[in-house]
């Protein structure tokens, strides 16, 4: 089992510190969120919560990925950092090559690329994207991504993109794994047909197996169930994790789950966490459970 941390929402200048921590703490990775804007007035549900409320992110702060990642990077050695996830079709799908592929060659491969819809209409009318072709953007940019993030040169004729045989470099010297997020039947086929992984967004056991039974399923339909694929998952039950490993990681395991997310935070919690408050937590959990396991 691999260990991933979530940090959100919380003071921006803690972001280095807690990236050290996590990584001297045996993290392998750390999940950075994508949030564009929060609309004033939308009648959006937020699609992981029971209830759909969404006003916990009002004034929140996110810090662009693709800014953030390279400064946690230029401050650790080994930890890697995957965006959890970024809202990939109201982005130009060579810039975020581009983008990805510099971060990955200054990083020495320690990126990993989640991505997603975005469940917010808002976001595709601020940045005059169509919200109706979302879907089929979102597969056709994963492809354009993969192809353009080999160095060779590269052409591309679909439905929503077409472009010139170019050549991007440099180019890093692994490939960027992508790893697709979201619970819908097609976020499922689109994670076994393209991704090199899938990202679990919440939710309780039980349906988490389900999904990953499918996702499994779905991978033997595309004849992909022998190739490599990472399955990034919420930890279902942190404060359990935090004093025994061996019942909630097996558990995880044992459905298929690499990758283990874990955060400390509570995004709902009106006094925010101190910075030592934070390390503390990283370090303990290093301690008892990632030493452990």
């Amino acid at each position: 089992m691999r260990f991933s941390l979530a940090e959100s929402m919380g003071d921006p200048n803690h972001y280095g510190s807690v990236a050290q921590a996590a990584e001297a703490a045996g993290f392998s990775s750390m999940v950075v969120p994508d949030s564009l804007c929060y609309p004033e007035e939308s009648e959006s549900q937020y699609p992981y919560t029971p209830d759909g409320d969404r006003k916990f992110l009002e004034g929140k702060p996110f810090i662009e990925p693709f800014v953030l990642i390279p400064s946690l990077a230029a401050q650790t050695q080994k930890i890697r950092f995957d965006t959890f996830v970024l809202k990939l079709p109201v982005r130009e799908p060579v810039w975020v090559a581009k983008q990805a592929m510099s971060i990955a060659v200054l990083s020495q491969n320690r990126l990993g690329l989640g991505v997603g819809l975005s469940p917010w209409p808002e976001d595709f009318e601020v940045t005059g994207t169509s919200w109706k072709t979302r879907g089929a953007r979102c597969d056709e940019m994963i492809e354009i991504i993969r192809g353009l993030s080999t160095g060779d040169y590269f052409a591309y004729e679909g439905k929503q993109y077409r472009f010139p045989s170019i050549q991007m470099t440099p180019a890093p010297t692994r490939p960027i794994p992508i790893l697709v997020g979201g619970h819908a039947e097609k976020a499922l086929r689109r994670a076994a047909r393209l991704g090199d992984g899938w990202m679990h967004a919440g939710g309780d056991r039980g349906a988490l197996k389900d999904m990953i039974e499918r996702l499994q399923a779905l991978r033997r339909e595309y004849g992909r169930h022998q190739e490599d694929f990472e399955i990034h998952a919420i930890s279902l039950d942190p404060d359990a994790l935090k004093t025994s490993s061996s019942d909630g990681i097996s558990q995880l395991e044992e459905i298929g789950v690499t990758n283990t997310i874990v955060s400390f935070h509570n995004p709902y919690a009106k006094k925010p966490r101190t910075i030592e408050q934070k390390v503390d937590e990283i370090r303990e959990y290093g301690e008892k459970v990632i030493r452990l396991s």
